[in-house]
């Protein structure tokens, strides 16, 4: 059973000031994972030496910490000065079974919350702290850390899970307990659903902001789901390539019209959304209306025999896209600017690109930096 030390100040926390900001990087830090807040106006980036938080646009360090220790994870609560920190890398600050509550206006640790085995990831709300083990995701009160709920899951080495983030819905998707099964918890009305997403593993997944859509992509690949959390019915089928990879993020827009994948392959896809609220099983869900110059997602002229030949024939692929190193670990999220997709490589580059939503096809890089180094490039 995990243990608490003294809990933290009820949220609201403070406002971030950026005009604290600690003084810049001084030397290439080797980093360890990345993650963008609930509305990705920022990233975080845990490294073998500390942290370091950024603006996504316009792009700025806000500020960074030097430790003698490294951090496997750190987690942004919005733009405040609360963190989730994880141990973990070649010299752990904190034990990998620990979460510490970080406030970083007064530079110390407000609260923990211990366990038995390694912390596979956090998401943070403004009234959860949800964290992810091996087999378990455990929901706690982030006023008074108590535990309010204790979930069992399938292995999750990759620590998958979502939480909607808006104040009035709280909505959790994570690993069943079968292989390519999804759990979503509706904590407003109580309801428990499980889905079949998929024949092999869950490799990524994505939650709209008010948690009533998810998006779900398995260990092949090639196939991205998305479904009606409420009744657990498939809105939207999309495919990203016929050859297996491993897509490494999932992200909705903010008004849940695109989705944006990145993969192994170094490609970055961007997906039209076609949601019909008036088709069946998709009561309550309002999708914006299609704009007439909006593209069709590519389908090919040959569907109609989808019944005979293989149905990659008829899937629906991306309608944007951008093409980077292959092999490096990106995250993707939508940009704070329309028709824009910010992309955060584990090599310490950041990329903010524009995709044209009439005609589609190769983005338009607006902005590169490597977050890294203490100069920084100029925009493109």
């Amino acid at each position: 059973m995990p243990s608490s030390s003294p809990p933290p100040p009820p949220p609201p926390p403070p406002p971030l000031s950026t005009t604290s900001s600690t003084s810049s990087i001084s030397s290439q830090p080797q980093l360890l994972s990345l993650s963008f807040n609930q509305d990705s106006t920022c990233f975080s980036a845990a490294t073998d030496s500390g942290f370091l938080i950024f603006n996504t646009h316009p792009f700025r360090p806000i500020f960074n910490r030097t430790f003698s220790h490294s951090l496997s994870l750190v987690h942004m609560l919005f733009r405040c000065n609360i963190l989730a920190l994880v141990g973990g890398g070649p010299h752990p600050q904190f034990p990998p079974h620990k979460v510490m509550l970080w406030d970083d206006h007064r530079c110390c640790c407000i609260g923990e919350l211990s366990f038995r085995s390694d912390v596979k990831s956090v998401r943070l709300r403004r009234d959860r702290i949800v964290v992810i083990l091996l087999h378990k995701i455990l929901v706690y009160n982030f006023a008074d850390l108590k535990l309010l709920h204790q979930i069992e899951t399938v292995a999750n080495p990759k620590g998958l899970c979502e939480v909607s983030c808006l104040a009035n819905s709280i909505v959790l998707v994570c690993p069943g307990l079968q292989k390519g099964q999804i759990r979503v918890e509706h904590y407003g009305s109580k309801r428990t659903k499980f889905i079949m997403a998929h024949d092999s593993r869950i490799a990524s997944m994505a939650l709209t902001q008010d948690g009533r859509l998810v998006a779900t992509a398995s260990s092949k690949g090639t196939l991205v789901r998305v479904f009606n959390t409420l009744d657990g019915s498939l809105l939207q089928e999309v495919r990203r390539g016929t050859d297996r990879a491993e897509i490494q993020s999932l992200a909705f827009s903010s008004n849940a019209r695109w989705l944006a994948a990145s993969s192994d392959r170094g490609t970055i896809h961007v997906f039209n959304l076609k949601l019909d609220p008036g088709s069946p099983g998709n009561t309550g869900l309002q999708s914006p209306p299609e704009q007439p110059s909006s593209p069709r997602s590519p389908i090919s002229s040959i569907s109609f025999m989808k019944g005979v030949l293989p149905k990659y024939f008829s899937s629906e692929w991306s309608m944007a896209q951008f093409h980077l190193q292959e092999g490096t670990e990106y995250i993707v999220s939508f940009g704070q600017q329309e028709n824009t997709v910010v992309v955060v490589g584990m090599n310490g580059s950041f990329y903010r690109c524009e995709f044209d939503p009439g005609s589609g096809g190769e983005m338009r890089q607006l902005e590169y930096r490597d977050f890294l180094k203490p100069e920084q490039p100029t925009e493109s």
